[in-house]
């Protein structure tokens, strides 16, 4: 005797789905590695010796920024939620008055997805792609999203998207909108900045609509220095942890404990620099360089610029982006922009 097929229970007994994932940044098969190298080497060895702030972020990196944004003095992270808290209603009727409906949501930077988990419920994408150069962080993160969302299409992309943002054909055409929270611009120097949004408001670049900008804004020293330097010195072992990840690249021989970090406000430059120095004479080596520093002397690790609503209006200006409205704290402390192509 055939009994009928039960398929709501067949569906439950399904395994979840899980996102799809590609990733640009594995260093051995794709030829990286002698590229990457070649950065650290140079940055290392110039008289002002600097690295970019993408190597701050391997996976004990992620995990430690996680942190940073659990600390008081981390304003950032919570000031922008409460504003996505209080104003995702209204930016997503915003997306809706310019046609944009089930948007394609890429998000940059999307170290644990969190922010966007809390946007998707408003935004209903047919797609979310998270894109973060700490791969295997990013595919435990976009696992707990399609858990959250097991509808959702989920397309992780392992990608450093600030030496170019060339997006797969796995990722949808229509209606691209681009979400670049935490004020992670401002890790850019402002020219470089400028020429990153031109990037993502060039039609024939990448078919974008439209950009979803989260952005710090200038305010009083000792906040902003409070916030990248925490009494609990949890942004320090952030900051250090940047000089094993190098050892882990280029083999080079760091010794955390000979370093100290640094956070302060450059006012004339408006930005935060963060910045490794030499606790005694030190020499460092790698694959055959060297590398002598001075007790005192730095090297330059992340740069973040901050913005007043006038200034970044007119930089989304400049770049090519229109139909520009912004959101902030009743503090002003922080603003969410959104920018149409």
């Amino acid at each position: 005797m055939n009994l009928p097929i039960d398929f709501s229970t067949l569906a439950i007994a399904l395994p979840p789905a899980s996102p799809q994932f590609i990733n640009l940044y594995d260093e051995s098969s794709t030829g990286q590695q002698p590229s990457v190298a070649r950065e650290l080497s140079d940055g290392l060895l110039v008289a002002a010796a600097s690295l970019s702030p993408k190597f701050l972020y391997n996976e004990l990196g992620s995990r430690l920024f996680e942190a940073i944004t659990q600390l008081d003095e981390y304003y950032p992270t919570r000031t922008e939620a409460a504003i996505f808290e209080a104003s995702s209603p209204q930016i997503a009727q915003t997306l809706t008055s310019v046609g944009i409906r089930n948007a394609c949501l890429i998000d940059l930077g999307a170290g644990n997805c969190a922010k966007a988990s809390k946007l998707i419920p408003h935004l209903q994408p047919r797609q979310y792609v998270p894109v973060d150069i700490s791969v295997d962080f990013l595919r435990s993160a976009a696992n707990q999203v399609q858990n959250t969302f097991p509808a959702l299409d989920i397309v992780g992309l392992g990608m450093d998207f600030s030496s170019g943002l060339v997006l797969p054909q796995e990722i949808q055409g229509q209606d691209r909108v681009f979400f670049y929270p935490g004020s992670s611009l401002g890790n850019f120097h402002p020219h470089e900045a400028l020429e990153f949004l031109k990037h993502i408001a060039d039609p024939a670049q990448g078919k974008a609509r439209g950009l979803l900008l989260g952005i710090d804004l200038v305010k009083d020293t000792a906040t902003l220095e409070a916030a990248y330097d925490d009494a609990l010195g949890v942004t320090a072992s952030f900051n250090k942890n940047m000089l094993l990840n190098v050892n882990d690249i280029i083999g080079s021989d760091f010794d955390v404990r000979q370093w100290q970090h640094i956070g302060l406000f450059n006012v004339e430059k408006s930005r935060i620099e963060m910045h490794l120095q030499a606790a005694q004479d030190l020499t460092v080596t790698w694959h055959g360089q060297t590398r002598a520093f001075r007790a005192g002397e730095r090297i330059h690790t992340e740069c973040s610029y901050k913005y007043t609503l006038e200034s970044m209006t007119a930089m989304l200006q400049q770049a090519g982006f229109r139909h520009i409205e912004h959101w902030t704290d009743p503090k002003g402390w922080f603003a969410v922009f959104w920018a149409a192509v």
